[in-house]
């Protein structure tokens, strides 16, 4: 067996869990974590000292003041540290344009586990994936049914591949390091199978060529 297909192995499961690591180390971060519908806020609570100038000079240390820093979703995060008050209010505020959704979209979205409709084009991904994973086994099935023996037809491995790009791009973007470690191993061996089918291909047309040209 040739190192390369291994080599490429080892570098998408690295690279998988590379990107699936990044938001989860973020995530871990928080200490405080809301469910608002399907909606997750994240924050980290700290604590901030306040500090007094007494007329006779010198600083006296007041009470510690608790805030709360936004780890997402990222247009809170940008806001910096809030008080408590002012992450209450943040809090009322989502839940009341939760509640202003259409029940419909509001069942859909946690149905689908996402916060926006932007988020669906993830969604779409994976079920493109799992189509083509269930097409494969498909077309298998019908082949090996018309040729009364069990066959793997060329067509099995590209809709192996592609269901596995794209479901390997939805675990990555859900943070599944399950999924990611599945799909990234075999992303590389269907591509291989389908180099291997295609180099044969090469090899079988030049010794058609070299035989048409010896009869010829």
């Amino acid at each position: 067996m040739k190192p390369e297909p291994i080599v490429a192995m080892v570098a998408l499961v690295a690279v998988g869990m590379w990107l699936v690591l990044q938001p989860t180390l973020t995530r871990g971060k928080s200490d405080l974590s809301i469910h608002i519908g399907a909606e997750q806020l994240r924050a980290v609570q700290t604590a901030t000292a306040t500090i007094t100038i007494p007329e006779d000079g010198g600083l006296v240390e007041g009470p510690l003041r608790a805030t709360y820093e936004f780890v997402e979703p990222p247009e809170l995060a940008e806001l910096g540290p809030v008080t408590s008050d002012e992450l209450d209010e943040i809090i009322a505020t989502r839940i009341a344009a939760w509640k202003e959704r259409h029940p419909f979209e509001r069942t859909l979205l946690g149905f689908f586990n996402i916060t926006s409709w932007k988020n669906f084009a993830w969604v779409a991904v994976g079920l493109a994936g799992q189509c083509a994973f269930f097409g494969r086994m498909f077309i298998q099935w019908v082949v090996s049914e018309k040729s009364r023996q069990s066959q793997v037809p060329e067509l099995f491995w590209w809709f192996s591949f592609l269901g596995g790009v794209c479901l390997f791009a939805y675990f990555v973007w859900r943070v599944d390091v399950v999924g990611v470690l599945g799909q990234s191993t075999g992303v590389v061996i269907y591509a291989r199978n389908l180099r291997l089918i295609h180099k044969q291909k090469r090899r079988d047309a030049r010794h058609a060529a070299r035989e048409t040209t010896q009869n010829g």
